[in-house]
């Protein structure tokens, strides 16, 4: 779901270059013994030209090839081998893939693909193995016959995880016999030999990698972030094994959990298994997910899609096994096609009439769940990190192939075609009354950020990158936090009572609910396909409640509408949790905070006396603390821990907010059920 982490209260600055990685002493300049005075030499000449050799540039520019050198480049490298023997599987000659994360920080990657080609390739002169591990945009997949279709495209994948790891070993299983080859920080430190007294009777690739701490920020691997990719791939290629191990042991940034971890994929129904787990809880309207398979040209299109009773939509596209979290051509041919294909049933069943209008695209995409995914020779991505797919043609390939699948499905099962489309003549009859409540809500100026609400007492500082806003729950606390708040940069907006529940309410419901109207209006946004991420007037919207029930219930619920309506609020990093202690401990005349139960029972063991002695204070309202205390223990932008709200997985996200907020009780029960023990409960 949407997860917390903990994140600094003040920004850490990036190095120059954007990329995030750490230096070692003072910053070097051009001629790389320490930085200039600040001015560029006047005297520009082609001697001051250079000229990056092999895998340099990598180095000295890695966020142009994995986004980041924090955690999610960090994982990118695991991503990029791991898509390579995908590769191979998708080409028919790989059924298994084993990622190991070692104890010391390395990761290995094995797949019983063909393995990499250990011959003496023409134009570099070394090995095949050499060549791809040594070389940027070098590789099988750009129409040399080794890939049909592929990932991985540029050639530059292994090298760049060779260049950013402190050291890497790679082993090809080929002819019969095992080959190895050693690197440090892209550089071979061995030739590639055959290994003495090593037969195989089976072919693959086996590549153990330890990033280098020079380039990343940090080497905590998050566990649960990448069995949600690993799982992803499996319901892309059917009937392939990924099997993810951890042997790590002691806490991690992940979860507080102790020891090795792991967890194995494999799915027979591929994306159909993909969409049921997309719609667990939410009361599908039809049994089973409608798939679309078809062969046009080079181009491969596979499609899955299920309607339920909810009315959020959740599509995920992929070309090629990559997620394409921007869509692309092939998301905008599906789109189009469904609104077409399911206007022109309804037109040739009498449920829409005559004089009716066309049920428009967001109309017949509530309440749907589908995964689109497309394989082609040559993908056109934007950028090595792929988030959006640019083919032109795709759109007309998938556009086609939909609407006359599904046009077929519909009129063989009148059944099915019924329930959709009164599922979506019922979402454009509330839309429609959503349309009026907003020009209606507009017109009264609630919406508009010139009028902003009466209970938000705002800031003076008009940079909304240093600016923040407290959602607060209840006015007794709100008045608190007003009388403890720096008044230049902190805002404090102040909730009565328990906000609506959207996953239960449609759009016009929503927007009568004044607390949601107050909320929309003082961070000036808009929602939904208006938001605005330009016009937000605060860079940091933290969450303040209770520790208690209730106020974890006030938490959940803004949660679950910022996920809904605002889930760039999220993606962008703007949404933080507070985090206000819950206990004081005055012992001697000095008072110690206490922010978890886990503190305190530490505390306790270190301080025996103290436990005795002293006089220990639960607080379960923000109101129960004066202004001073309040500043001083959870809004003190030097002192005090936010959590910043993070979505590791947007699919599980979906899905735990469905089950805990949905209509459905059985998959609340069920979760109830199954983590009874783990609550925290107040007494």
């Amino acid at each position: 779901m949407a997860r917390t982490r903990a994140a600094r209260s003040s920004a850490t600055r990036r190095t120059a270059n954007g990329n995030g990685a750490r230096t070692n002493g003072r910053r070097k300049g051009r001629n790389g013994k320490g930085a200039s005075n600040g001015a560029a030499d006047s005297n520009y000449t082609s001697e001051q030209i250079q000229v990056l050799e092999g895998l340099e540039a990598v180095r000295r520019r890695p966020g142009m090839y994995i986004g980041s050198t924090d955690q999610r480049g960090l994982h990118h490298l695991i991503y990029e081998i791991v898509d390579n023997a995908i590769d191979e599987a998708m080409a028919g000659f790989c059924d298994r893939i084993d990622v190991t994360i070692h104890a010391d920080g390395s990761v290995t990657i094995e797949d019983n693909g063909r393995g990499i080609p250990v011959d003496k390739h023409e134009k570099t002169g070394l090995s095949g193995v050499e060549t791809v591990l040594t070389t940027l945009h070098a590789g099988g997949k750009f129409g040399g016959g080794g890939y049909k279709v592929s990932g991985g495209l540029h050639g530059v994948g292994a090298s760049v995880v060779n260049a950013l790891s402190s050291r890497l070993e790679v082993n090809v299983a080929i002819k019969g016999g095992l080959y190895r080859q050693t690197y440090e920080r892209g550089v071979a430190t061995s030739k590639l030999a055959k290994v003495r007294g090593q037969k195989t009777d089976y072919t693959g690739t086996s590549i153990t990698f330890l990033p280098d701490e020079d380039v990343f920020e940090t080497l905590d691997y998050e566990f649960d972030t990448l069995a949600a990719r690993f799982r992803e791939m499996a319901y892309l290629t059917r009937r392939v094994w990924i099997a993810f191990h951890d042997e790590r042991a002691g806490e991690s940034l992940d979860a507080a959990h102790l020891g090795p971890r792991e967890k194995s994929f494999y799915f027979d129904s591929g994306i159909d298994a993909y969409v049921r787990h997309l719609n667990r809880g939410r009361g599908p309207l039809h049994p089973d997910p409608i798939h679309i398979d078809d062969q046009r040209g080079d181009t491969l299109v596979e499609v899955s899609l299920q309607y339920s009773s909810s009315f959020n939509e959740t599509v995920y596209s992929f070309a090629n096994c990559i997620h394409t979290i921007d869509g692309g051509s092939h998301l905008t041919g599906f789109r189009s096609a469904l609104t077409r294909a399911l206007n022109e049933y309804a037109r040739r069943a009498k449920l829409l009439k005559d004089n009716d209008p066309n049920l428009s695209g967001d109309d017949v995409r509530e309440g749907l769940a589908a995964v689109v995914s497309v394989k082609l020779a040559e993908p056109q991505f934007e950028g090595q990190t792929k988030t959006r797919l640019g083919n032109p043609d795709v759109k007309g390939i998938v556009e086609s192939a939909v609407a006359t699948k599904l046009g077929q499905v519909l009129e063989e099962q009148p059944a099915i075609g019924r329930r959709i489309i009164e599922k979506a003549l019922t979402a454009s009859r509330a839309r429609e009354a959503a349309r009026k409540a907003r020009d209606l809500v507009q017109r009264k100026g609630v919406l508009e950020g010139g009028m902003l609400p009466g209970k938000l007492a705002d800031c003076s500082e008009g940079d909304p990158e240093l600016a923040e806003i407290f959602l607060v729950e209840g006015d007794s606390a709100g008045g608190t936090a007003k009388s403890a708040r720096d008044r230049r940069t902190q805002a404090i907006l102040p909730l009565r009572g328990k906000i609506l529940n959207v996953e239960k309410a449609r759009l016009e419901k929503m927007l009568a609910h004044e607390e949601i109207r107050t909320i929309i209006t003082a961070l000036g946004t808009g929602f939904g396909d208006d938001y605005d991420a330009t016009k937000l007037r605060y860079h940091k919207i933290i969450i303040m409640t209770d520790a208690d029930v209730d106020g974890a219930h006030i938490r959940t619920l803004l949660l679950t509408f910022f996920w809904r309506f605002m889930p760039q609020l999220i993606e962008d990093g703007r949404l933080f949790i507070a985090q206000p202690p819950l206990y004081s401990l005055r012992y001697r005349n000095r008072v110690t905070w206490l922010f978890t139960e886990e503190q305190r029972e530490a505390h306790f063991e270190q301080n025996p006396a103290a436990a005795e002695n002293g006089n220990l204070q639960r607080y379960k309202g923000l109101g129960e603390m004066n202004a001073d205390q309040l500043w001083d223990t959870t809004m003190d932008p030097t002192k005090r821990s936010l959590l910043r709200v993070e979505v590791r997985d947007a699919a599980e996200a979906d899905e735990l907010f469905t089950r805990l907020m949905g209509d459905e009780v059985p998959p609340r029960r069920a979760f109830i059920m199954t983590h009874a023990l783990d609550a925290t409960l107040d007494v």
